[in-house]
């Protein structure tokens, strides 16, 4: 409700700007799929998508072929013709052929000149001016008159603080941008799966991708994964039980080795074997063994599966780029296989488990 809110309020304000324009914000992430790992850091993250000013397209170019979990891209921008567009009945200012001395009387930028490196759009640059509209429009937010915020320094996405006295809130928005009309974004921030996230066991240090330079725009599958807990909510006999499945083993088996990503991973397969009819309050203990056993299998053949790349079970309703279609599954569990020390640990403590 308040990032709706603000949302009006920031479309206002970049209206007939070249400036990109936020789309409804979409919440992401444990707290907003009704669970929360116990080292969760208490934070609201929502994704905010941005589509390209008029006058402007956006281009998405991969930008490091690593793996698959890892991906990231640069975001190129593009000016497209706005000759033949009308506005308010007047012909607008186009930046392909309107001359830069009517641009500048009208103050017209190119989005190409303002938050980009080059032809790119830059993560940090874009995060700096959404962090400063959002601070600058906070009075003209409904929820200001009860609501004090305290924002927070980031360069790759905008943090806030709120608090009314007697809640406190931490919110953290994260920009993107759509992978065509699919559930598939690239974003400002990396996710666990490329910080390293569903590594487990080794010393060795996960491949990282390219997303620390300011041009990249790290993948993410967060909206895929959140719609997946929508649909299983519709459906299943108790609505939270698998949520109360991925809490035990989040925070009641924590420190056997095994992370928050590994669990989630582990239970949305699950979630897609076993029928939703026989998730019920009574089938509790069957249902975490089944997790269980899930887990010591993809340890034996040492293969875990990225729950969205080459899944066919994924639900309809949610929407893949077609290219996604064609890719073999990713094996999260692809450092077990290369490391015979690694899986042995893994297997230890499975049998601990």
């Amino acid at each position: 409700e308040l990032m709706e809110s603000l949302r009006r309020v920031l479309v206002h304000s970049v209206s007939n700007s070249f400036y990109p324009v936020p789309q409804e914000a979409i919440g992401v992430g444990s707290a907003f799929e009704g669970w929360s790992p116990r080292e969760w850091d208490g934070v609201y993250r929502v994704l905010v998508p941005l589509c390209p000013p008029p006058g402007h397209a956006f281009c998405l170019e991969l930008n490091s072929a690593g793996q698959m979990a890892a991906r990231s891209f640069r975001v190129r921008v593009k000016r497209v013709c706005t000759c033949q567009r009308e506005q308010l009945g007047q012909e607008p200012l186009c930046f392909l052929h309107h001359s830069k001395q009517e641009l500048r009387q009208k103050h017209q930028r190119s989005l190409l000149k303002t938050l980009c490196t080059g032809s790119y759009l830059d993560v940090e640059k874009t995060c700096r001016w959404f962090s400063q509209v959002v601070r600058s429009s906070w009075l003209h937010v409904p929820q200001s008159a009860s609501w004090h915020s305290e924002f927070q320094p980031c360069s790759r996405s905008c943090q806030f603080r709120l608090s009314d006295g007697k809640e406190r809130l931490r919110v953290e928005v994260l920009l993107g941008v759509r992978q065509g009309d699919s559930d598939i974004f690239v974003v400002s921030q990396p996710s666990e799966a490329q910080r390293g996230g569903c590594r487990i066991f080794g010393n060795g240090q996960p491949t990282k991708a390219n997303v620390t330079a300011s041009t990249a725009w790290p993948e993410t599958y967060a909206v895929a994964e959140a719609k997946f807990f929508q649909h299983v909510a519709r459906q299943v006999p108790c609505e939270s039980l698998h949520l109360k499945c991925l809490q035990v083993f989040t925070c009641v088996l924590r420190g056997t080795g095994f992370s928050s990503s590994v669990w989630k991973t582990v239970l949305m397969h699950v979630l897609t074997t076993v029928p939703l009819s026989q998730w019920r309050r009574k089938e509790f203990a069957r249902r975490l063994w089944d997790v269980v056993a899930y887990l010591g299998r993809c340890l034996q053949l040492k293969c875990l599966e990225h729950f969205v790349h080459g899944n066919e079970r994924l639900p309809a309703e949610i929407s893949l780029p077609l290219a996604m279609h064609k890719v073999e599954p990713l094996n999260l569990f692809e450092h077990l296989a290369r490391d015979a020390a690694a899986h042995r640990e893994a297997t230890q403590a499975y049998s601990q488990l």
